[in-house]
């Protein structure tokens, strides 16, 4: 049975993204660099009762983060939902980056879901199904967090892009806009930001969002 994957999984918006999902019925293939931290989230997963993958890869590189890609499909088939929720999340401002550490933040934030898109959205095209979201934020620029900002608006840019792609063929693009810091107990309580990944992906297509923010 087809299911999600997500990328950039981790313990918090990761994890209750994935625990959403599993909810229904979903298989889950968890993507994330650090394979301990893929095995604690994989046993958060277990109660759940789904079938779960973990597969290591690094969002910022192209030729793991396809594998990861083909594996996960291998084992569930084309994806129902892609969930890309890497990011550097750091405070800096005008200046403060190199251009190199610049490059390494844009990698993470934007260009690791071009690959994965690229890679998944012409199978999930072909079959006339599914949803492909990315985590968002800063819906209003702040010049203390440059390198931050820039990511976000571009992942803005990049759904829509990837909308008029792939949406014709009934691939829903969106954004999950998150403004604020996460954490349990608060009004950025990963468990109510997960839900909005189930909305869109629920959405038919004839009410599509291509923007989610949170609150």
């Amino acid at each position: 049975m087809p299911g999600v994957v997500i990328i950039g999984a981790g313990p918090g918006l990761g994890l209750s993204v994935a625990r959403r999902f599993a909810r229904e019925g979903l298989p889950v293939a968890l993507v994330a660099r650090s394979e301990d931290k893929l095995k604690t989230l994989a046993a958060a997963l277990t109660p759940t009762g789904v079938p779960v993958t973990a597969l290591t890869a690094d969002s910022t590189d192209e030729t793991a983060l396809r594998t990861a890609l083909d594996t996960a499909t291998a084992k569930f088939g084309v994806p129902e939902a892609v969930v890309y929720n890497a990011a550097i999340i750091q405070p800096d401002r005008p200046g403060e980056l190199s251009v190199r550490a610049h490059q390494e933040a844009w990698a993470v934030n934007v260009v690791g879901a071009i690959t994965a898109a690229a890679h998944i959205g012409p199978a999930m095209a072909q079959r006339g199904s599914g949803s492909f979201i990315i985590t968002g934020g800063m819906p209003e620029p702040k010049p203390e967090y440059v390198s931050l900002s820039l990511g976000k608006a571009g992942v803005r840019a990049l759904v829509t892009l990837l909308d008029k792609q792939y949406g014709p063929a009934g691939v829903h693009f969106a954004s999950v806009t998150v403004d604020g810091p996460i954490a349990p107990g608060t009004a950025f309580d990963p468990e109510d930001i997960a839900e909005h990944y189930w909305r869109l992906h629920r959405e038919q297509r004839h009410e599509w969002n291509q923007e989610i923010v949170h609150p």
